[in-house]
């Protein structure tokens, strides 16, 4: 076994992306996140799950930002994006383009990520990193899922938390 690298790398990624279309439409978005090298790592997150669009909401910077740009490797000039400042404003579109919509978040009516049947059409909501999804835009979500803790930790970081749903939603579903 060896490690692909240059055009032997780009022949495994294509030839694995044309056998293996995701049959979801995701979107993600993002309600204050505060610190640019999570935005960053969840560009990177987006255009590696081929996400259909992250929304940057509240204070969470936007690109061009130099953290941003070097940590998300300048996805941010692949995935589609946007900016919209109210949350609820951005959820109610999305759901009128009929997006189903799901924080992951720790909740009272959360369930387990790896439980939730995902419709075709999600949006994940991740909230800022200390105080999580807030209460109005958690109640204008349809759903709630969380990642079990096994440790002495209540979380992940967030950016972690949602490559870990969004992976499952592409590769799990109906296994």
């Amino acid at each position: 076994m060896k490690p692909l690298i240059g055009t032997d790398l780009k022949r495994f990624l294509r030839d694995y992306k044309r056998t293996h279309q995701p049959e979801y439409d995701l979107v993600a978005l993002l309600q204050s996140i505060e610190y640019p090298a999570n935005v960053g790592s969840m560009f990177r997150v987006a255009d590696g799950a081929g996400i259909s669009e992250l929304v940057l909401t509240g204070i969470t910077p936007t690109p061009p930002h130099p953290t941003i740009d070097k940590v998300g490797r300048f996805k941010s000039l692949r995935v589609p994006w946007r900016y919209e400042q109210d949350p609820v404003a951005a959820i109610s579109g999305l759901k009128e383009q009929g997006y189903h919509v799901v924080a992951v978040e720790l909740a009272d009516t959360a369930v387990p990520y790896y439980q939730y049947p995902y419709p075709q059409k999600t949006c994940l909501v991740v909230g800022h990193e200390d105080h999580g999804v807030t209460k109005a835009t958690l109640a204008a979500c349809d759903a709630a899922v969380f990642l079990p803790m096994y440790g002495k930790g209540r979380s992940l970081n967030v950016h972690v938390a949602l490559s870990i749903v969004l992976y499952h939603i592409l590769h799990h579903q109906g296994a």
